[in-house]
Formats: C-alpha cells, structure tokens, sequence
C-alpha cells in the first residue's frame, strides 16, 4: 500500500502561493518591492541607503525575493540592478488574489 506525504495533498497552484506568501511575510521584502514596483525600470544603485537596513540583511532579503522570482537580476556587487520580474508579479497578484477574494 503506497503512502502519501501530507504535500501529495496541495495542488501545485497552492504551493506557488504559498512560496509567494512566504516571501512577502517580511515587511522589509514589501518595502523592497514597493520601492522596486514604483520604478519604470530597473533600480541602479545602492538600495541600503533607501531602507533603514545593514547591507549583509538586505542581501539576504533580495536572495529570497529572487529564489521565488518575485525579483530579477544582476545582484552581485559592485555591479547591481534590481527589477520586478513582471510575468511572476502577474501571476503572485492572481494567486493571491484567489485566496483573498
């Protein structure tokens, strides 16, 4: 008889949103990605200086934003761009959404 783990359970639609949800449980990656959704394109330059935070805790902040895909980019100093990955934006807004509505 074959088991099944408690994840077997969840659709792969639930586990993207909740890989999402996760990322977001930290007001400092929101802070991040309002700063990063306001701008037109990409941001260049040192984001340590618009948020109130150690560099080292700020890089461990956007690994994780990037490890989900919520971000793109060149994150390796002294070289650094930023962007919103626009089509895994799209897609966290819409699972989100289908929770929340």
């Amino acid at each position: 008889m074959p088991t099944s783990s408690k994840t077997d359970y969840f659709t792969e639609q639930q586990e993207q949103t909740a890989r999402f949800a996760k990322a977001l449980g930290h007001p400092v990656r929101i802070a991040i990605l309002e700063l990063l959704n306001s701008q037109a394109c990409c941001y260049h330059g040192d984001m340590a200086e618009e948020l109130p935070i150690a560099k080292s805790t700020l890089s461990q902040h956007l690994k994780e934003l990037k490890d989900v895909g919520l971000i793109k980019g060149d994150i390796t100093p002294p070289s650094t761009k930023y962007c919103i990955d626009r089509e895994n934006w799209k897609k966290a807004k819409e699972l989100l959404n289908n929770v929340l509505s």
